[in-house]
């Protein structure tokens, strides 16, 4: 009795959502036989002249009819919303009363429709979004409106649905339209079957996955496999023979001069009586001489030091006016120092030079040519 008794209790008014309470209090008034109440002020009946027990007991209830609803509106509000209808002397006007303050005028009932209407027309499927999630945006705005008066039928969610699907969802709705009048399906339908499509479009993706996670997986140990094949075989090069060089299989014992195996006595790098070509040292051979580095660092050196360019010094002197007491020097040489130029260039005859510098081109290809 305590869980039917708590089932049929009303529900309460907070000053928050006033929509769905109004239409829980409505189902409950009806209920009880008492919505008539509220609705329109029902006239109260008159007791004829003479009545009988039957007729005085059924007018009692009549009469306390209107005072039980006005009281079940008290008692599902707050203390905070019981202010505002405590004045109010019908049930109707305590109703109204409510309706008109949290519901609004019908111009503010108007814009508050078309607001949801346009938010309803613009809500599009996101491509990570799932049908599901999809539907529920709808509905919610969907009953938003049918709150405040508005009746719209599961036929518009449909419609909504199938034009702003994303296209990974057209081969099933065109498979729809082929099996099925889109016209006639009905909302729970068409997500099952949307719900189905997307299942099998999750396993497949998974499966692909899964195949390229295995075969990822199996490249790895094919080249891990080769790493180690190649590791070994190169430790293996490594203990063979001297120098990195495999013994062509056959086994030698260690070698007496060098403690190592893979070669015999006779081809040892480091036998006592053979000398290095490099360095004029016995015992080693020029292959593993360390004198090798020091040796290349000062031929490398030598080098350099050849490959600088020569350079000529010449000074000379230039007049208007001939004279025997002018000097050539030519640097490098003590014999070439001659107070006649034509003496360097080894001609008797010769036309003077018009400058200097034509003159010390031409001793320039003189010494050049000796």
């Amino acid at each position: 009795m305590a869980t039917q008794s708590a089932s049929l209790s009303p529900p309460v008014f907070n000053w928050d959502q006033y929509h769905i309470w109004a239409i829980r209090m409505r189902a409950y008034l009806r209920g009880q036989g008492l919505w008539l109440y509220v609705e329109e002020e029902k006239q109260q009946p008159q007791l004829g002249p003479n009545p009988t027990l039957n007729q005085m007991r059924m007018y009692e209830e009549e009469m306390s009819k209107a005072p039980r609803a006005l009281s079940h509106i008290h008692s599902t509000v707050t203390d905070l919303v019981f202010t505002r209808i405590m004045v109010c002397e019908t049930t109707k006007e305590a109703w109204d009363r409510l309706r008109e303050e949290f519901m609004g005028s019908d111009t503010t009932r108007n814009m508050q429709v078309m607001n949801l209407r346009r938010e309803f027309e613009m809500l599009r499927m996101q491509e990570v979004e799932k049908v599901k999630e999809y539907v529920d945006r709808l509905m919610s705005v969907m009953n938003k409106i049918r709150l405040l008066g508005v009746e719209m039928s599961d036929k518009m969610i449909v419609e909504k649905v199938l034009v702003s699907l994303p296209e990974r969802f057209e081969s099933k709705i065109s498979s729809l339209e082929d099996s099925k009048d889109l016209s006639q399906i009905s909302l729970t339908k068409l997500v099952h079957a949307l719900q189905a499509q997307e299942q099998r479009r999750l396993m497949t993706q998974e499966d692909s996955n899964e195949g390229a996670m295995m075969a990822a997986q199996k490249g790895l140990n094919v080249k891990g496999r080769n790493r180690k094949y190649a590791g070994d075989k190169r430790g293996k090069e490594r203990t063979d023979g001297q120098g990195g060089k495999p013994s062509g299989g056959r086994n030698y014992p260690p070698c007496s001069h060098c403690k190592k195996k893979g070669h015999p006595d006779s081809k040892c790098w480091f036998r006592p009586g053979i000398q290095c070509r490099r360095c004029k040292q016995f015992g080693h051979i020029e292959k593993v001489c360390k004198n090798k580095s020091a040796q290349q660092a000062q031929s490398v050196e030598d080098q350099q030091q050849s490959s600088e360019p020569e350079q000529l010094f010449v000074a000379s002197c230039y007049s208007m006016q001939t004279t025997s007491d002018v000097w050539l020097i030519e640097s490098g040489y003590t014999n070439h120092m001659q107070q006649n130029w034509r003496i360097l260039l080894g001609q008797t005859k010769h036309t003077a030079p018009r400058s200097r510098w034509e003159m010390v081109s031409m001793l320039r290809q003189k010494l050049l040519e000796m």
